[in-house]
């Protein structure tokens, strides 16, 4: 009998990362649970997780921002169950970066949640995905193609990671595909209060579906890539209604 794949997403504790690591339980994989400062949410995901199937969600801890700690949760990802099927860089640092207030603080913690670690990941766990014919899926933005204000840095990284994509779907070809999917208006950022009611109809009405997409949008574009797409690398979906 065949074990069952297993899936690292990071940033899984919460939001897109939570529905994303329900959706592919749901459908067979045992599923690493990375977090950072999410503990309690990642605990209670994994606990209902291993409840609908024993010994099927693991936690780990890592700072994104320490190249150390994201070789390690590669390492420890591994190590959870000797095998790694499907690699996930969901996490991802979003805040605005004026250009007149732009720090170097900022510029490391934008990149590195959203650009050197996917590239850490991806390196270090490059063997085992190659052994097991698996497959990388980053997460990025749809405004990447578009711009959006006051968010330069955010923009860099994302592209950044798109770049990646290409690039590495030809560097691990044949073996493992690597794509992306860039989400378009699925939740209302943590800060979200901070749009009014105005603007928020302004951004739907943009939107030719008219309406907000769904975590689960995301995690159903995760599970047909990695498991229905053997023809697809290299590329990046949208998936922002018509944005």
């Amino acid at each position: 009998m065949t074990a069952s794949p297993v899936a690292l997403i990071t940033g899984a504790a919460a939001r897109i990362g939570a529905a994303t690591a329900t959706l592919l339980h749901e459908n067979g994989y045992r599923i690493i649970i990375h977090y950072n400062n999410s503990v309690e949410n990642a605990n209670a995901l994994a606990n209902s997780l291993n409840n609908k199937r024993e010994d099927s969600a693991r936690i780990l801890e890592a700072n994104l921002m320490d190249s150390k700690a994201v070789s390690a949760l590669a390492d420890r990802s591994i190590a959870a169950w000797g095998q790694l099927d499907l690699l996930v860089n969901n996490a991802s640092a979003f805040y605005p970066t004026p250009l007149e207030t732009i720090t170097e603080e900022q510029w490391q913690e934008l990149f590195a949640s959203n650009a050197m670690a996917p590239l850490l990941l991806a390196r270090s766990t490059s063997d085992m995905l190659r052994q097991q014919q698996g497959c990388i899926i980053n997460i990025s933005d749809t405004h990447v193609r578009r711009g959006l204000k006051n968010h330069s840095i955010y923009i860099m990284a994302k592209s950044a990671l798109e770049g990646m994509t290409r690039t590495m779907a030809r560097d691990l070809a044949p073996e493992v595909r690597v794509n992306a999917i860039a989400p378009g208006a699925i939740l209302w950022a943590e800060n979200g209060n901070d749009l009014s009611h105005e603007m928020k109809a302004a951004i739907i009405d943009g939107i030719s579906l008219k309406r907000m997409g769904e975590p689960l949008d995301i995690a159903n574009a995760v599970l047909f890539l990695a498991g229905n797409a053997s023809y697809i690398t290299g590329q990046v979906l949208h998936v922002d209604g018509g944005r």
